[in-house]
C-alpha cells in the first residue's frame, strides 16, 4: 500500500477551480452558440463572419501548434 496517493487540500481547491472553468466556458460556449440564430438573438451569423471565424481557428491552431513545436524541440536539443 506504499503506492496509495492522496489528494491534499491544494490539489482539491485546483480541481475545483478548474472543473468551475470548464463549466463556465461550457456556459459560454452555449450561450455564444445560441445568439448565432436563437429567437430573439439577432440575425444569424453572414458568410463574412464565418471566414473570419474559420481563419481565426487556423490562426489560432497555428499560433498554438508552433509555439509546442519550438517548446519541444528546444527540450530535445538541450538548449533548456
Amino acid at each position: 500500500m506504499e503506492n496509495e496517493r492522496k489528494f491534499g487540500a491544494g490539489t482539491i481547491v485546483i480541481l475545483v477551480i478548474l472543473l468551475g472553468l470548464l463549466g463556465m466556458a461550457i456556459y459560454m460556449g452555449y450561450v455564444g452558440w445560441g445568439m448565432g440564430g436563437a429567437p430573439g438573438g439577432g440575425e444569424s451569423m453572414s458568410t463574412r463572419g464565418y471566414i473570419a471565424m474559420g481563419l481565426g481557428i487556423l490562426a489560432t491552431l497555428a499560433l498554438g501548434i508552433g509555439l509546442m513545436s519550438l517548446v519541444y524541440f528546444s527540450s530535445k536539443s538541450g538548449r533548456d
